[in-house]
């Protein structure tokens, strides 16, 4: 109900962007968060395995993959699709765990939406809400390559430091490789970014140097 409630009140703007899409994405992370809590933290937690195993599904199969990012299904086939994906986290034999009521209805306005392609974007919303809510700190570091042990465990050391750190109780480091930042780095940490990529520092040079032609 929480889901089809929230999903209702969302306006599917013509044209939007990545930045109007990530806004969709977190309002049915924060609704599937909302209606799993609001059951029990057992239930949370069962339905943050669940996406957990969606997410590793989309990375490592592809015809998960396919599903998920193509926009052309039709409702029938999208419908048709889900349980293919439903009885892939359900697994078999002794192991087999029936998938949740949330995660499933999650996916059946996802698809009713034509919203299928927000998946990703509302797992890792919903994530970030469940790490909030265990108190946990997930730092984000953006390098053009591997950083090495050392380096992690001094950055770990700094950020401790900070206030924002201080108030968790957990803090994960997490090293992300883009090729594209050059060189230096790009920490996410909670509602903050700190950019001290080259990418950024050659992005307002060209900046500037358009200004000034």
């Amino acid at each position: 109900m929480l889901l089809a409630s929230a999903a209702r009140t969302l306006s599917f703007a013509p044209g939007s962007g990545r930045r109007a899409a990530s806004a969709i994405a977190l309002k049915y992370s924060k609704a599937v968060y909302g209606a799993a809590l609001a059951k029990s933290p057992a239930t949370l937690s069962k339905v943050h395995t669940e996406l957990t195993n969606v997410s590793a599904a989309i990375k490592k199969d592809p015809e998960v993959s396919t599903f998920i990012s193509n926009p052309t299904l039709s409702l029938q086939e999208r419908n048709k699709g889900l349980q293919t994906v439903f009885a892939k986290l359900e697994g078999t034999g002794a192991k087999k765990d029936a998938v949740s009521d949330i995660t499933k209805n999650l996916f059946k306005v996802l698809s009713e939406n034509g919203r299928l392609g927000e998946t990703e974007g509302v797992i890792e919303g919903f994530n970030e809400l469940v790490a909030e809510y265990k108190g946990e700190l997930t730092v984000t570091v953006t390098s053009a390559a591997p950083l090495p042990r050392d380096i992690l465990t001094r950055l770990e050391t700094t950020l401790k430091q900070s206030q924002t750190a201080q108030a968790a109780k957990v803090l994960k480091i997490t090293n992300k490789v883009n090729p594209s930042v050059l060189g230096g780095l790009i920490v996410d940490f909670g509602d903050k970014t700190i950019d001290l990529s080259v990418q950024s520092r050659v992005t307002k040079l060209n900046n500037i140097l358009t200004q000034s032609v």
